[in-house]
């Protein structure tokens, strides 16, 4: 910081802050401005020093773009500094909706501008021109659909490496896989993805129903957008069909439900929407996968036993939703 001309003097006002669930954020006061530091956990994983450089890339490719985000103040890719890659950012003035609701936003008029503001911050994404923007080569779009489940199949086997972990107890594993193999699109315009969208990765604004910032960017890359709308189907958390784990909100007066939400993505893009079933069954498959590894960790003791279980649950609960949506297709 002193190199780069941040501030000045010592670092003060230091808060652990709630919200990740694989990484760790801190913020700081130094010289009258505040900070907010994100670096890996302390038992990082093969690829944690990379994923903090891809995601302060994208963060500063989208300086200047209409997408709600921490503005990034600065990065350092060197390992050596804290013993892991690591970027500064600024303070995003707004709440997470997971962690509960100011009064002023439980009126059900509110919460279904919240719903639709949700949604507007992925059409935004959706807009940016990943190339005039700077992020050539951030990802490789071709074939992308094509490698997405011998990726998340390769991630799942991954685990086994683990000493300790059980192995997968994952419902209709095979089932669902085979099927998105025989039934992927056969094309798509690329664009940003962000990867893990969902409500316990935004922040609302305190003094109206606005997106404050898209946050966690770990799983950022160039591929489908609309594999963003799919986990919107995997993981809105319907009251008809509430998911058991972290995502949730409370009071739930007046959020969209998923039919909605869709149509007002269909509504504000030009992107092939035919095959939306296919990316909610994708993002059931895709995010348990990802939810199971902390179950691996937590099994192998390098993350709370009681985490990995609730996340298996999750695993569990998106394994099945995804089944019931290729039962009503």
């Amino acid at each position: 910081m002193d190199e780069r001309g941040l501030g000045r003097g010592a670092i003060s006002d230091l808060t652990v802050l709630a919200g990740g669930t694989q990484n760790l954020l801190l913020r700081f006061e130094r010289g009258g401005r505040v900070f907010v530091l994100r670096r890996p956990p302390e038992h990082k994983r093969h690829n944690s020093d990379e994923t903090m450089r891809r995601e302060a890339r994208v963060l500063g490719a989208l300086s200047g773009t209409g997408v709600p985000h921490p503005a990034l103040i600065a990065a350092e890719a060197d390992q050596e500094v804290l013993g892991a890659a690591f970027y500064l950012m600024e303070s995003v003035d707004g709440f997470a909706p997971t962690t509960g609701l100011p009064d002023s936003h439980h009126e059900p008029t509110v919460q279904r501008s919240m719903g639709m503001s949700f949604i507007d911050g992925l059409l935004a994404l959706g807009e940016v021109d990943y190339l005039a923007v700077g992020l050539q080569g951030f990802g490789r779009p071709d074939g992308y659909l094509e490698r997405q489940v011998s990726r998340w199949q390769a991630q799942l086997d991954s685990y086994s490496e683990l000493d300790g972990y059980d192995g997968p107890d994952i419902p209709h594993l095979t089932r669902i896989a085979t099927w998105l193999e025989a039934n992927r699109p056969h094309s798509f315009t690329p664009g940003i993805i962000h990867g893990d969208y969902h409500l316990g990765n935004v922040m609302f604004r305190h003094d109206r129903a606005d997106l404050a910032a898209i946050v966690d960017w770990e799983l950022a890359t160039i591929g489908d957008p609309l594999i963003d709308v799919g986990l919107i189907l995997a993981m809105w958390p319907d009251p008809a069909r509430r998911m058991a784990g972290p995502v949730r909100v409370e009071p739930w007066r007046g959020f969209p439900g998923v039919d909605e939400l869709v149509d007002r993505y269909r509504d504000g893009t030009g992107r092939d929407m035919s095959a939306i079933e296919w990316y909610g069954v994708l993002a059931c498959y895709k995010t348990g996968i990802i939810l199971e590894g902390t179950h691996a960790r937590a099994q192998a003791g390098k993350a709370a036993m009681e985490f990995g279980e609730l996340l298996h649950a999750t695993t569990v609960a998106l394994f099945e939703h995804g089944a019931s949506i290729i039962e009503n297709c």
